[in-house]
């Protein structure tokens, strides 16, 4: 390993994130209202082009006037390929409430993109005086974010969290589907008469993860488009845990409570972390680097899965 030890990513709930149109101030008071550990208010592709003004005032009142909560709470912003994103930007930094914890960037390419929005928010900030240092989220969209993912993770100390936006993603890679997510009706592999199907975002998840723990990120999986398949929406929810995503987004209120399912340690991983961390403790002090746990092998290594879970777990708790 490295002497340059990975940084560890802010610690905070992240197991799931509500995402709701800013075009929409009616189902604001329910947001604040769930489970849902980050709250995203939309201004870009939930809001057609016409409401994308009065969708910004929304969300610029709202901040200050909904009680949040402890809730980590972010605006989605638009892409910087829209005549829209810089006023959202300067609007959200010069009206809005200390309320505001995130901002999160869209379809980011390159970490220049990053750069563009840090320029503008920092001398916002030094203009206007705000306390409280805004935080970045970011989307990876494209086959230019996810080839320049790791200087992305790397572009700018406010960034916290890193999603993979399925949709556009498959769009801009050429892939044949319509689905946002899930596994795939041709994506599949046949062998003595049967069909396996596997995962299509399998490796532009590792590759977000990868970077995001090299860099002391939030890796997190993106949307599940079909609100109505809670199995299909679990499946790939587990699967993004056990590749080491912190959470997963919710498009449909249902889906804050299977996110969150998901992503809470349950207490049968809890107990079973404890029990490896005090049979460790118990090795070294008969001066043993090992032991033997329920007829398995558990090492230092052991540890520090052991930790990941326990430490979650209390995180959790005390959110």
């Amino acid at each position: 390993m490295s002497f340059r030890l990975q940084p560890p990513p802010v610690a905070r709930p992240n197991r799931c994130q509500l995402f709701g149109p800013g075009s929409r101030p009616a189902i604001f008071e329910k947001m604040a209202a769930s489970a849902a550990d980050v709250i995203n208010l939309d201004l870009e592709d939930s809001v057609a082009p016409d409401d994308k003004a009065e969708a910004r005032k929304n969300v610029i009142a709202a901040i200050g006037d909904v009680d949040w909560g402890k809730k980590t709470l972010s605006v989605r912003i638009n892409g910087l390929d829209s005549p829209y994103w810089y006023r959202d930007v300067v609007d959200l930094m010069e009206q809005a409430s200390e309320r505001l914890d995130q901002i999160m960037i869209p379809k980011v390419g390159c970490a220049a993109d990053i750069y563009a929005v840090d320029a503008l928010v920092s001398s916002i900030e030094a203009a206007t005086g705000r306390k409280k240092r805004i935080a970045f989220e970011v989307i990876i969209e494209s086959a230019a974010g996810i080839s320049h993912v790791e200087e992305i993770a790397a572009a700018s100390p406010r960034l916290q969290a890193m999603s993979l936006g399925a949709a556009d993603f498959a769009a801009s890679m050429g892939m044949q589907t319509t689905g946002i997510g899930g596994t795939q009706d041709n994506y599949y592999m046949h062998r003595a008469g049967q069909n396996y199907w596997s995962d299509p975002w399998h490796w532009a998840q590792a590759a977000i993860v990868a970077a995001c723990r090299t860099h002391g990120v939030l890796p997190v999986d993106g949307p599940f488009g079909d609100f109505s398949d809670d199995e299909g929406f679990l499946a790939q929810a587990r699967r993004s845990a056990t590749l080491g995503m912190v959470g997963k987004w919710a498009i449909h209120p249902k889906q804050v409570a299977l996110s969150n399912s998901v992503f809470t340690p349950s207490e049968a991983a809890v107990t079973e972390a404890r029990e490896i961390l005090a049979a460790m403790e118990e090795a070294k002090a008969s001066g043993q680097g090992a032991t033997v746990y329920k007829g398995r092998l558990v090492d230092i290594a052991s540890i520090k899965q052991a930790e990941v879970i326990v430490k979650q777990a209390e995180m959790i708790a005390a959110g």
